[in-house]
């Protein structure tokens, strides 16, 4: 048995989960966990490189079956290689996507047969499911696309239109209504700490320590603001500008 705690995290373009991942890893280790982040695809060498492939704006004849199974070899190599081992040996597994944004892209957005589709993650994953999903939502579908390519040029995923992005946000809203235990929304707010408190909540019934507020409040939560925004008292970010890694709507 896994002896970890494995925790993905979904939703559509821009919804900031890099932002929200490196805040959660950061409190985590000060408690004393052994926190690894990943993403998908990626992770390893050869999922580095199969991203590179599916996401580069320049293959763009290729075909659904052959974008999922990219997909899925990138999934397969980076659970048997890091994530099953890092869970064994008692880590806590922070990863950007899992295979609930497979079933929202590939079955939602391209119109794979669903089924098929869960039947190839349950492959690649060799039944593998995370003890919680945090699926952050950012609103409308062109809203998150704008946010995501704000200062980089668009992935082949993110080109895909708006159409499709509102169909890959059905899903991830059908996959957390059909699966409420371990799927949490959380809507990605205006100011961050609002956003990371939202996680923390939903993550109290996991890590303990989350309901004390010795250790978790409003100062922890503040710093998140300060390090993005420079004022924690600003009403918004809608008037302030991404960093980097925001941009890149990871």
């Amino acid at each position: 048995m896994n002896k970890g705690i494995f925790i993905t995290f979904e939703g559509g373009e821009g919804a900031g989960k890099s932002t929200h991942i490196r805040f959660l890893s950061e409190v985590l280790t000060e408690q004393g966990h052994t926190v690894l982040c990943l993403r998908e695809p990626g992770g390893t060498t050869l999922g580095e490189e199969l991203r590179d492939i599916v996401l580069d704006p320049k293959n763009e004849d290729m075909v659904d079956e052959a974008e999922l199974l990219i997909y899925e070899a990138a999934r397969a190599q980076i659970v048997n290689k890091v994530i099953n081992p890092a869970l064994e040996a008692g880590s806590v597994v922070l990863c950007d996507r899992f295979y609930d944004s497979t079933m929202a892209y590939q079955a939602y957005g391209r119109g794979l047969d669903r089924a098929f589709v869960e039947q190839a993650n349950q492959f690649a994953t060799d039944g593998l499911v995370p003890d919680r999903t945090i699926l952050l939502t950012c609103g409308h579908a062109q809203a998150g696309l704008e946010r995501a390519t704000q200062h980089i040029a668009a992935d082949r995923l993110e080109s895909a239109g708006e159409d499709f992005h509102a169909r890959v946000n059905k899903g991830f809203m059908d996959i957390a209504e059909n699966d409420p235990e371990r799927v949490r929304v959380v809507e990605s707010g205006d100011l961050k700490s609002m956003t990371a408190a939202a996680i923390f909540a939903e993550l109290s019934d996991i890590f303990t320590w989350m309901s004390d507020d010795r250790v978790v409040n409003e100062e922890l939560f503040e710093r998140l603001d300060i390090r993005y925004y420079g004022n924690k008292h600003k009403e918004s970010s809608d008037e302030l500008p991404l960093s980097e890694n925001d941009a890149e709507g990871e």
